[in-house]
């Protein structure tokens, strides 16, 4: 079998795996975040954090519960990490300095899992599981319930009540996370990744001499690192460590782990919306965005000029050889058109296009199918944002779910998609610009700019990959791409949520001879079109500066 047509298989046998899981999946989330009956377990969480999962929030109510959980969050993760050299199971390893410190909270808070460390070399078996691995399910139910929210400010009419933030976060986490990521779990132990508590110890090499090696609950991690969309790794080699991701099957099993929650959230918002239509409608955009990435990845990697990479199948330079470039190039577009971030080989090494690739799908904001949660209220700010474009065309007030756009929620809309772009350009640019560390770049021209673009393209879109040839573990890196990371998931939820109270409050409008069918594949291709178009227009200078110019060279 050829390397292009395994590759096919592959893609293949995912849109399968996906397919099977779609309808069922959506339709329990919906049911999860319409039911009005609580959980023994959920009732006992309540009652520990003094909360009643009853009472109804607006959208000022339930962004306050968002703010003071995440950063309560940040705060226990930081002290864990200062604190690590007296913690129990620390593995001889001392504290994190306190740059690293901060960086690492607010990336795992976040959703993002940016590490400026190698996690075999720095953390201990509690801050591991009881830090870094919370908050990969934590992080990913605080940006369900956003979306959620947003999807009951469509829904809902004539009330700003969005539904409760403690209640929403508690179901996310306990009735959705924690059991596929169980099942998930025990699947990968059985292909082979490691789950223990060992210690350090010596591992003799084939060649001779030994190395150092400790152990972890990393089956566990890796399940809700990919079906949170979280993407931070148990090793430094992250999903390209065998103890990570063993084997082909668990390389596809891990893909299928990222895109299946936010791709099954979709139909969640259509069955809570009334109208599954409008759900195939988001969805045919997210797959046609994500499809359309793989190919052009698949034959960026494949057809590569030069008779090297022609004879070994296509450049495989930076890939891990038991997943091939079919593989490789499948894991890759998957994790950054969501926000995992999690990698199996070097992006870096990809062909200068290639590259271009994984960060053009970060700079689409992460909606093709984008995080848990966040790919799907990042997608419907996109919807309301082709409805005014449409609407400007015809001359009519836009409406979207029988939901008018008027002033203040367009307003709302550009301010959400202004956001990352603002924090990635200003943040590379003032990196290139300042003296920053000399040992940071390791490459100069193109490739040491697109370096640099994209760990901030990464940090603020709460992706968490990155080039290979920065060193971000320098106090500049550490704290700027910390502060990107916050301010790129918290202020556009800001927006999120303030668009959702407008909407709710709004009294429904009848659709009418004029009114756009959004519902409709014409709709959908409006949708790729403005996606496309204004992402181009943000990022090309940027694009051209770096990996363009590095692939047409």
């Amino acid at each position: 079998m050829g390397p292009v047509l395994a590759g096919v298989l592959q893609l293949l046998a995912l849109i399968g795996a996906l397919a099977l899981a779609y309808v069922p999946l959506g339709n329990y989330m919906a049911k999860v975040y319409s039911s009005d009956k609580h959980w023994r377990v959920e009732k006992w969480i309540y009652k520990g954090i003094g909360a009643n999962p009853d009472t109804e929030m607006r959208w000022v109510s339930y962004l306050r519960g968002v703010l003071a959980f995440s950063v309560a969050g940040v705060l226990f993760l930081y002290l864990l990490q200062r604190l690590q050299g007296s913690l129990p199971g620390s593995l001889g390893f001392s504290s994190i300095e306190p740059a690293q410190a901060f960086d690492t909270a607010a990336s795992f808070v976040t959703n993002t899992n940016w590490q400026s460390y190698s996690g075999e070399q720095a953390m201990g078996h509690v801050v591991q599981t009881a830090g870094l691995a919370v908050q990969n399910f934590v992080s990913a139910a605080v940006g369900i319930a956003v979306a959620v929210a947003l999807v009951r400010g469509f829904a809902r009419s004539r009330t700003g009540e969005l539904g409760n933030f403690w209640a929403d976060l508690v179901r996310g986490t306990v009735r959705v996370l924690v059991p596929i990521a169980a099942v998930a779990a025990v699947v990968l132990v059985a292909c082979g990744a490691l789950q223990n508590f060992s210690g350090i110890h010596e591992v003799g090499q084939f060649m001779g001499g030994s190395q150092q090696w400790n152990g972890g609950a990393v089956a566990s991690q890796e399940a809700i690192k990919e079906l949170g969309t979280n993407g931070g790794g148990y090793f430094n080699a992250n999903s390209s460590h065998p103890f990570e991701n063993p084997t082909p099957f668990t390389n596809l099993f891990e893909i299928f782990l990222i895109l299946v929650i936010p791709l099954a959230m979709t139909r969640a918002f259509g069955v809570m919306v009334g109208s599954v239509k409008q759900g195939y409608a988001i969805l045919a955009t997210m797959v046609t965005i994500w499809v359309g990435f793989v190919a052009l990845m698949m034959w960026t990697e494949f057809a590569h000029h030069g008779p090297a990479l022609q004879a070994a199948g296509g450049a495989l330079e930076g890939k891990e050889t038991r997943f091939g470039v079919g593989g490789s190039a499948l894991f890759a577009v998957s994790t950054t058109l969501t926000s995992t971030g999690a990698v199996d080989s070097f992006h870096s090494s990809f062909t200068g296009l290639g590259g271009g690739i994984t960060m053009l799908g970060m700079m689409l904001g992460e909606i093709a199918p984008g995080g848990v949660g966040s790919g799907l209220y990042g997608m419907l700010i996109m919807a309301i944002i082709a409805v005014f474009i449409a609407g400007l065309m015809v001359g009519r007030t836009p409406e979207y779910l029988g939901k008018k756009i008027g002033s203040r929620e367009i307003k709302l809309a550009a301010c959400y998609i202004l956001v990352t772009p603002a924090l990635v350009l200003i943040f590379t640019a003032a990196s290139v610009a300042l003296p920053t560390p000399p040992n940071s770049m390791l490459n100069s021209g193109a490739h040491g700019f697109s370096e640099v673009l994209y760990a901030f393209t990464s940090a603020s879109n709460n992706n968490g990959s990155a080039f290979a040839g920065l060193n971000a573990n320098t106090d500049w890196f550490n704290t700027t791409t910390g502060l990107a990371m916050l301010l790129g998931r918290f202020v556009p939820m800001v927006f999120v949520l303030a668009l959702a109270g407008s909407l709710a409050e709004q009294k429904p409008v009848p659709a009418t001879a004029g009114t756009l069918r959004t519902e409709k594949p014409l709709f959908t291709g409006l949708l790729v079109g403005a996606i496309l178009i204004i992402t181009g227009l943000t990022y090309f200078p940027a694009l051209a500066l770096g990996p363009l110019a590095e692939g047409l060279a």
